[in-house]
């Protein structure tokens, strides 16, 4: 649309200028209303996507009506034209939960300081960012036999991300929509449980659902925080919510934006996963931070995203970006991978056995890489030359895999390795062969990432030396 972008962030160091280019950062707090004027500075529409699960369940209603409350204020007193706040549907008149209750408040709040607001209220999106998406994904990839209380019969009309994305941007040219509460929803209205059974169709899983009569909110929290990586407290504000049809009863979004016709929910769960298989997600609702939770990054992490598994270590290279990025690009083939090699060869071994490509294919090049080239059991997605490498596994796993090289350049000549096993898993089998070999994964791929920092250092201080001769 060509226009200039501020985003609000706590902290500066988590904004990706790579992904978005051109986007300016202004670092504060909505919970600490003297940071806000500075960041809506020459400021005509201010998106509002905030809410403030992630510090913890206590409380998050007073939580996100304090931030609302400094926001409008602020956007006032700097003179924002137009607010656009994405909510959440419900039927106000009847009995809605605390989450749902807390939307539609925020909404209100906003609208007290008398900037015009557009109130986008949503059922489920379908896509990332979306805890109730992401719980439902896992509950299906992780549980052949699904436990399920009354709540999965209650009736959601759930959205693709994509058509949030273009609701969101149509709002700002559109004066028919300034001040108004849209209700927007995808084509289907659907169970929860039809959700879950069309999901498990899509991954080809066999699923069946055992409804059960009684299983209260607090103990479906504390059973969807034992099998996925939602906690308890993201979890038991969206459980009682379930209880809420959320469903359009107001269809005025279609005549306002004709050009708007939102998918079916089985596409948008196969776009949602065509984004995650392509690498392409960028945020998740694990990627959210609160100011309660503020700590840095640890140099060796697991974390589980999208239904994505990943496994990441940070190491430090003194070495110039280009010496690094030349020994990641040399892995494989002839050379090896520097570390264990033999454990590489008896993976290869084995996936021959079970009719896989094995390690026979080594590589086409000994010293470059391009996309599309075969790499002993990977295959090549992407090279972004002299900072990233992108390999895709062609082993028979149950799930994809993929293994990614990230080089960045770190002061007074120096670099850093940011080294990423990526395992998306295909139903329980999948989870288990990750946790099985997670203990030998966590070696080699630790001992691979100091081999390439020592290789590294060592050409370095090579090349050092003949530039002095």
């Amino acid at each position: 649309m060509g226009k200039d972008v501020r985003c609000l962030l706590r902290d500066a160091r988590r904004f990706d200028g790579e992904r978005w280019p051109g986007a300016e950062v202004a670092v504060g707090d909505l919970l600490r209303p003297e940071t806000l004027p500075p960041a809506l500075e020459g400021i005509s529409t201010a998106y509002y996507l905030v809410h403030s699960m992630a510090a913890g369940e206590q409380g998050f209603a007073d939580r996100d009506i304090q931030a609302a409350r400094n926001f409008g204020s602020a956007a006032r007193r700097m003179g924002v034209a137009h607010i656009i706040y994405l909510g959440g549907l419900g039927d106000p008149e009847k009995n809605l939960s605390a989450h749902l209750r807390s939307r539609h408040e925020t909404g209100e709040e906003l609208r007290r300081e008398g900037v015009p607001v557009t109130e986008l209220r949503a059922s489920v999106v379908v896509g990332a960012g979306s805890i109730s998406f992401e719980m439902l994904r896992y509950l299906t990839e992780r549980l052949p036999i699904m436990i399920c209380p009354r709540w999965v019969s209650t009736l959601a009309q759930p959205i693709a991300i994509g058509d949030i994305l273009r609701y969101l941007t149509a709002c700002i040219e559109e004066p028919r929509a300034r001040g108004r509460i849209l209700e927007i929803g995808g084509r289907d209205v659907l169970s929860y449980a039809e959700m879950m059974l069309i999901y498990a169709r899509v991954r080809s899983l066999k699923r069946r659902l055992l409804r059960v009569p009684v299983l209260t909110p607090r103990l479906s929290s504390l059973w969807v925080d034992l099998v996925t990586p939602i906690p308890a407290s993201f979890a038991r504000p969206l459980i009682d919510g379930l209880k809420s049809e959320v469903v359009v009863r107001d269809p005025s979004a279609l005549e306002i934006f004709p050009s708007i016709r939102p998918v079916g929910y089985e596409e948008a769960v196969r776009k949602a996963l065509e984004k995650v298989a392509s690498n392409l997600v960028e945020t998740t609702w694990s990627s959210s931070q609160s100011s309660a939770f503020d700590r840095a990054p640890d140099p060796v992490r697991v974390t589980t995203a999208e239904g994505l598994i990943v496994e990441s270590r940070e190491v430090t290279v003194e070495a110039p970006p280009e010496v690094l990025f030349r020994v990641v690009e040399g892995l494989g083939g002839r050379r090896g991978w520097l570390y264990a090699d033999f454990l590489w060869k008896v993976r290869g071994f084995l996936d021959r056995l079970v009719g896989g490509v094995g390690m026979r294919r080594g590589r086409r090049h000994p010293d470059e890489l391009r996309p599309g080239d075969a790499l002993d059991f990977w295959r090549v997605e992407a090279v972004e030359r002299g900072c990233r490498i992108l390999l895709g596994a062609e082993m028979r796993v149950p799930g994809q895999a993929w293994l990614e090289f990230q080089v960045h350049p770190r002061g007074s000549g120096g670099s850093l390795l940011l080294m990423k096993a990526i395992f998306d898993p295909r139903g329980l089998a999948g989870l288990l062969y990750w946790y099985l070999l997670y203990p030998f994964h966590k070696v080699i791929f630790s001992g691979m990432a100091e081999a390439i920092r020592r290789r590294a250092e060592e050409a370095g201080r090579s090349r050092k030396a003949s530039a002095t001769e």
